[in-house]
């Protein structure tokens, strides 16, 4: 079992879930079935990781749009760095896993827009380094 501090794992749900966030803000559609595929796409992460991520909430709520985008590239890239350092088996798959969430959330109402595709290749952008 892999222990992440409080602080890595803040920055981990930080970005996983922050990517939901952004995908589901670009085209607004059905936010409980955003949110359910979300949930479901995390079984792309490894039990550590998962782990990690419900061992607590991260708020975003009431952050600027833009603001939120620079956070959770931010928090992509650390989160990078961190599991590099801790788990380069999770490091080597969590690019795709992220982008499998984001798809999956843009998904949700079975058809994935124009605004979609931008945050997605972004999220990618942001994960390529």
């Amino acid at each position: 079992m892999i222990f992440y501090t409080g602080a890595e794992s803040n920055t981990l749900r930080e970005a996983v879930f922050g990517v939901m966030l952004l995908v589901s803000h670009a085209d607004p559609g059905p936010v409980i079935q955003e949110r359910y595929a979300g949930l479901q796409a995390l079984k792309n992460l490894s039990p550590d990781l998962r782990n990690a991520l419900h061992s607590s909430r991260v708020d975003l709520s009431g952050i600027a749009e833009a603001e939120l985008e620079e956070r959770v590239v931010e928090a992509l890239r650390q989160s990078a760095r961190i599991l590099a350092a801790k788990s380069p088996a999770d490091a080597a798959t969590f690019p795709d896993a992220v982008e499998a969430i984001c798809h999956q959330v843009a998904e949700a109402d079975g058809q994935v827009g124009e605004a979609e595709q931008a945050v997605i290749g972004r999220i990618r952008a942001a994960l390529a380094g």
